[in-house]
């Protein structure tokens, strides 16, 4: 009997090998995106009262210096309130502080709308308007930005930065066309619904902090636990306040954030358009020119990020106020009734430095003051918004006696000399054997 033989055993085919994972991108930016539309549309509302002045001035006969004092208490209580809202989103969270202030910026655009008197300006776009902006004020970009980045924490503070002039970019050419087609009101009703518009997006996907969804803050080696929620916001706020003005770089931040806005968010913002008005330019080309800053603000804010990253942030502020002071100086020589050649060179310039002081101005405050940083920074950005209110009231009072701008702009000029000395004065921190080093990573 034959044997067949055995036939040898065939072996499985190996198993493919897993298909690489795709890797995801880090949680925080999408936080940071959120973020970043979120500022958008809140920015509807910054872009509102220097386009107010005009109207308002014709229909009510109230003098630029009355509207201007609005402006003024608008801009102050946005500073005022930022290192408030800072220590309040450490103790009620981002989400919930934000969905509220932007609720508030509806409620005071909307009622500008019934208005009669201008008590009422004061109150409604003035108080409510001020209060809600200061809880959305660049306070919010540096809490986000210190809780979810270790990293590129300077790039994303530029970022988020220039979201602001994304949305000036946005509403400034729509508003103004809304204000020469159909009046002021409907511009008012448009601000309110931009803001409602934004609170679902920031309940629904906004974050607190990276340990909510159980991941480190990008960049970070470790995982960072949630902190507790910090009682006595308002006490904490100014308990930092009371540290920081014991130190020499506190009050040359202030002082050089506070000319940062005299300079920009008080007089371009506030006045350019009548000025350019004032020389027979529409304010629609004027309101455009202005829009086209915050295409070139953009730019300018993240290339300010990047350098952050990499150079002496001392020098960054100088020559950024350097170049800032010499653009205001020409200004005056610009304005006509017509969009000239020059007058766009200044605006590319001018914007490209328009908030550029941000990104360097929050990396010193964090650098000297470590997780009392943001709170910080919001005093800081206090000391800006106050400047800010000065300009725009003595803006439209000087307007009002002297029946022109100039002597502003070249005020302004020269207070940009002083901001860039005092930036060089402050001080470089020199860190310690046992001070925590942070290695950035890439990608």
């Amino acid at each position: 009997m034959t044997q067949t033989p055995e036939l040898p055993l065939r072996t499985a085919d190996p198993a493919p090998a897993p298909a690489p994972r795709r890797r995801r991108p880090h949680r925080a930016w999408s936080v940071a995106a959120v973020t970043f539309l979120t500022i958008i549309g809140a920015a509807g509302f910054a872009s509102l009262p220097g386009l107010l002045i005009e109207p308002l001035h014709a229909e009510f006969h109230w003098s630029r210096g009355t509207i201007g004092f609005a402006v003024s208490v608008n801009l102050a209580l946005y500073g005022l309130t930022a290192p408030f809202a800072a220590a309040l989103m450490d103790r009620f969270g981002i989400r919930r502080v934000v969905a509220v202030a932007l609720t508030v910026i509806a409620a005071g655009a909307g009622l500008t709308v019934f208005m009669t008197a201008s008590w009422q300006l004061v109150l409604s776009w003035g108080v409510l308007v001020g209060l809600g902006s200061g809880s959305m004020a660049l306070a919010f970009a540096a809490t986000v930005t210190g809780r979810w980045f270790t990293a590129r924490r300077g790039l994303v503070t530029g970022i988020l930065t220039a979201a602001g002039a994304s949305g000036q970019l946005v509403f400034l050419p729509l508003l103004s066309w809304i204000i020469d087609r159909h009046d002021w009101r409907p511009a008012a009703v448009t601000v309110a619904l931009a803001a409602l518009a934004v609170v679902p997006l920031v309940w629904l996907l906004l974050r607190d902090h990276p340990a909510d969804v159980g991941v480190a803050p990008y960049g970070a080696r470790e995982f960072v636990p949630k902190p507790p929620p910090q009682r006595g916001a308002a006490r904490r706020a100014v308990r930092a306040l009371v540290s920081a003005a014991r130190t020499g770089p506190f009050w040359l931040l202030a002082g050089t954030f506070a000319i940062c806005g005299a300079t920009t968010n008080g007089l371009v913002k506030t006045h350019f358009v009548p000025a350019a008005h004032d020389h027979g330019m529409p304010m629609t080309a004027a309101a455009s020119l202005l829009a086209v800053i915050g295409i070139f603000d953009i730019a300018g804010t993240i290339a300010s990020g990047w350098f952050t990253d990499r150079f002496n942030t001392r020098r960054l502020l100088a020559t950024y106020y350097g170049l800032r002071g010499l653009s205001l100086m020409f200004l005056p020589l610009l304005l006509s009734d017509t969009v000239h050649p020059p007058m766009v060179f200044f605006i590319v310039f001018y914007g490209l430095d328009w908030v550029a002081t941000v990104p360097p101005t929050i990396a010193l405050c964090r650098e000297h003051y470590g997780d009392d940083g943001a709170i910080v920074f919001g005093w800081v950005l206090a000391a800006h918004q106050v400047g800010a209110a000065l300009i725009a009231f003595l803006g439209g009072l000087a307007r009002d006696a002297f029946g022109t701008y100039n002597p502003v702009w070249y005020a302004s000029g020269a207070l940009c000399a002083v901001a860039a000395l005092m930036a060089l004065v402050i001080r470089q921190r020199r860190e310690g054997p046992g001070d925590a080093r942070v290695v950035a990573a890439q990608g």
